[in-house]
């Protein structure tokens, strides 16, 4: 799993279009290797970007849960706790 891609299910406010963007970028990266395609590659890379990306929007949009939403600035405190106890100050 690529540690830069976060979850995006169950956040109040949802996740936006750039965060899903994000997120298939990374995944698109990861699978590919490729930080910045060559101009052989740049349009594969780019339609997969897209739709990695839309089916992420689709995802996000079709799950369902009873848990409440979870706050954004809350998850941020306890990601960096985590980082603080993992790598110290």
């Amino acid at each position: 799993m690529c540690r830069n891609i976060k979850t995006l299910f169950n956040f109040e406010p949802p996740a936006t279009e750039d965060e899903i963007h994000a997120s298939a970028l990374q995944f698109v990266r990861k699978l590919s290797g490729f930080n910045k395609p060559s101009q052989a590659n740049a349009e594969a890379f780019d339609r997969a970007v897209e739709e990695v990306s839309a089916a992420a929007h689709k995802l996000l949009a079709s799950l369902h849960t009873h848990a409440p939403a979870r706050d954004r600035e809350v998850e941020a405190e306890k990601a960096r706790e985590r980082n603080r106890v993992r790598f110290g100050q």
